[in-house]
């Protein structure tokens, strides 16, 4: 079983009671594995794909641009996450993907996504969560993009960031709060629609009052509770099982 595959049954797991049968069936599903460098093109807007696609390491980041050459980022995606699942389903990609850091990504063919579900009935609701749960998490991007200010939306951002960090198990060990998140200010920018000045203003803030630590691609969220109270953030939308739910309430 490949890397992958691996990915795959961990995340799938997470989502649903899998029988021993629906484990098997991941397990030999046929994935093409590629390594991809860092700020490469993964998938483009008009694509008619004939293929999904799912992060075994990494990071990208599904984005659109505007007709003047203006980026939005929808989401940041790690190990596990299939950011173009919906393709399966949809003809045209209306969303672009890109790898943030160097990847390795697997490529499921659709045709044999649709016959795996089709004889699993339970892996096929384990996607059709993961795709209901990445809809809901762009409910809460548009949210925090257009209502909340600017220090929320950045405390909002890193306490989803390091919660997902968290669940697929790329946190660093121990109590402290620490994850990485190879993004630049640029990014953040275009992920939280700020303008670079507005972005290091806002980091300067989190800073020097304690609550984050931001350098060299690495979080670390120095008071949760706080960083939490600032962003008014709540985990239900990521829509986690209610053990680790209640871990990061507020």
């Amino acid at each position: 079983m490949s890397q992958s595959h691996d990915v795959m049954l961990q995340r799938l797991s997470r989502l649903g009671n899998l029988s021993e049968d629906d484990r098997k069936a991941i397990a030999s599903l046929p994935i093409e594995q590629a390594d991809l460098r860092a700020d490469q093109d993964v998938a483009r807007v008009n694509e008619r794909p004939s293929r999904s696609i799912l992060i075994t390491s990494g990071m990208a980041a599904t984005y659109k641009d505007t007709l003047d050459g203006k980026r939005q980022i929808h989401s940041f995606h790690r190990a596990g996450d299939m950011p173009d699942l919906q393709s399966l389903h949809l003809k045209t990609l209306d969303a672009a993907l890109e790898t943030v850091t160097p990847c390795r990504v697997g490529f499921l063919r659709h045709d044999h996504l649709r016959l795996l579900c089709e004889k699993h009935p339970r892996v096929a609701a384990a996607l059709w969560r993961s795709t209901l749960i990445d809809a809901s998490i762009h409910r809460e991007w548009m949210t925090n993009v257009g209502q909340r200010k600017a220090p929320a939306r950045m405390a909002h951002l890193f306490c989803e960031q390091f919660i997902r960090s968290a669940v697929a198990g790329l946190s660093e060990p121990g109590e402290r709060k620490v994850c990485a998140f190879p993004v630049t200010q640029p990014m953040l920018g275009e992920a939280l629609g700020l303008s670079n000045v507005h972005i290091n203003r806002t980091l300067q803030y989190l800073r020097d009052a304690a609550l984050i630590s931001f350098d060299h691609g690495r979080l670390e969220i120095l008071d949760w509770k706080m960083l939490v109270d600032i962003a008014g953030f709540d985990p239900t939308y990521l829509h986690l099982d209610d053990e680790v739910g209640s871990r990061y309430a507020a």
